[in-house]
C-alpha cells in the first residue's frame, strides 16, 4: 500500500492560491489540500466547496491548531508573510510561503531562524525553478554549450493598473513591481550562475496613482567576473516573462521564463549557427514544488532550494528598492564561501 499523502492546509482565498498552487498540490504525488481557512468563514466555506476541499476554517488560528495538518501554504499578502509563516512553524507545520519570503533580509532571517529552531521546512514559493526545464538549461551552461556566460536579461511585466483594489498597490503591505515579479529574474540569475551579486542599480517609476509603489523599474545586477543581469518588471506594461542568457558561444532563450502556456514550456539555444528548440517534460511546475517539499520532509533531508537562499534574495530585493529610492549604485558585501545549491 502506499504510504499517506502530507496533509496541506491553505492559510486565505488568494487568487494564486485558488488558480494555481491548489490544483497544483491536489494534482501531486505525495500531497492533498485538506483545509483552508479566511478571517471570512464563508467565503473560507464556499472556496473549500468550490476546490473539493473537506474542511474550512473561519480564522487562521483554527487552522494551526488542526493536528492532522502537516504543510501550511503561506499565499497572504507580503506583510504577512513572517508572522503566520513563523506561527505555523511554531504550531509544528511545514511551510511553503508564496514568493517573496519577506519585505526585507532581516525579516527572512527571522523567519529562517525559526525554521532551525523548530526543526521544520521553510520553503520560498518559486514555483519555475521546479521545472525540469531550467535543470536542462542548468547543465547546458555548466557543459558549456554556450561557451562562458556574459550576460543575462530578463524580464516580467504584465498591466494592472485599471484595478484600484490590487493588494500589490498597498505600499504599506509590501506592494510593487520589484516585490512582485522583480523578484523572478533576480532569483533566476542567481540561480544559474551560481553566485551571489557584488552590486545593483536600479529605476523605477514610483505612481502617486498607486500610493507611491514602484509600477515599473529597470535594474543591472552585477556579477562575479563582469558578468550582469539587466532587467525590467512592471506592473503597468504589456504582459512579457523572457530569459535571455548570451554566451561567448551561444545564446539559450526562454519565451515564457516564470510562466507555463499551454505548450510554452519549451526552450531554444542557439550554438554552432544553428537554432534548436529544446523541448521539455509536461509537468506541473506547481505539483512538483509540492512534491519536492514532500520528498525533503518525508526522507528528513534538506530542501534542494534552502531558506537561506530566500534570505540572500531578499537582500538583492532590499538592494534593488533602495537604489531606485536612492537613484544610487547600491554595492553588497560578499557572504564568504556561499554558493547557491542547484
Amino acid at each position: 500500500m502506499s504510504a499517506p499523502k502530507l496533509k496541506w492546509g491553505i492559510l486565505g482565498c488568494a487568487s494564486i492560491a485558488k488558480r494555481a498552487v491548489i490544483p497544483g498540490v491536489a494534482n501531486s504525488r505525495l500531497n492533498e489540500v485538506a483545509a483552508i481557512a479566511s478571517r471570512d468563514e464563508e467565503k473560507a466555506k464556499k472556496t473549500a466547496e468550490e476546490l473539493n476541499i473537506p474542511t474550512a476554517y473561519g480564522s487562521y488560528e483554527a487552522l494551526l491548531e488542526d493536528p492532522s495538518i502537516d504543510v501550511i501554504y503561506v499565499p497572504l499578502p507580503n506583510h504577512l508573510h513572517k508572522e503566520w509563516s513563523i506561527r505555523a512553524l511554531e504550531a509544528g507545520k511545514h511551510v511553503l510561503c508564496e514568493k517573496p519570503l519577506a519585505l526585507t533580509e532581516a525579516e527572512a532571517a527571522e523567519m529562517a531562524d525559526a525554521a532551525e529552531r523548530t526543526g521544520m521546512h521553510l520553503a520560498e514559493a518559486f514555483m519555475y525553478r521546479h521545472h525540469p526545464r531550467y535543470d536542462m538549461i542548468k547543465k547546458l551552461i555548466v557543459e558549456g554549450a554556450i561557451g562562458e556566460v556574459r550576460a543575462i536579461h530578463s524580464a516580467f511585466t504584465f498591466n494592472s493598473a485599471g484595478n484600484p483594489g490590487n493588494v500589490r498597490f498597498r505600499k504599506d503591505w509590501g506592494g510593487g513591481s520589484i516585490y512582485d515579479i522583480g523578484c523572478y529574474p533576480i532569483n533566476a540569475a542567481r540561480l544559474l550562475l551560481g553566485q551571489e551579486p557584488q552590486a545593483v542599480t536600479v529605476q523605477a517609476l514610483f505612481s502617486p496613482e498607486h500610493d507611491h509603489v514602484d509600477m515599473m523599474a529597470s535594474g543591472l545586477v552585477e556579477f562575479e567576473g563582469s558578468v550582469s543581469l539587466t532587467f525590467d518588471c512592471g506592473m503597468w506594461a504589456a504582459f512579457r516573462n523572457p530569459l535571455e542568457i548570451i554566451g561567448t558561444e551561444g545564446i539559450i532563450e526562454v519565451p515564457h521564463a516564470y510562466t507555463f502556456p499551454e505548450g510554452g514550456g519549451h526552450f531554444f539555444l542557439t550554438a554552432k549557427g544553428e537554432r534548436h528548440q529544446m523541448d521539455v517534460p509536461h509537468v506541473n511546475a506547481y505539483s512538483e514544488q509540492a512534491d519536492e517539499l514532500a520528498e525533503a520532509i518525508i526522507s528528513r533531508r534538506p530542501l534542494r532550494y534552502p531558506v537561506e537562499d530566500a534570505v540572500h534574495n531578499m537582500r538583492v530585493i532590499d538592494a534593488c528598492l533602495q537604489s531606485a529610492h536612492e537613484r544610487t549604485r547600491i554595492t553588497l558585501n560578499a557572504y564568504p564561501g556561499e554558493e547557491l545549491k542547484a
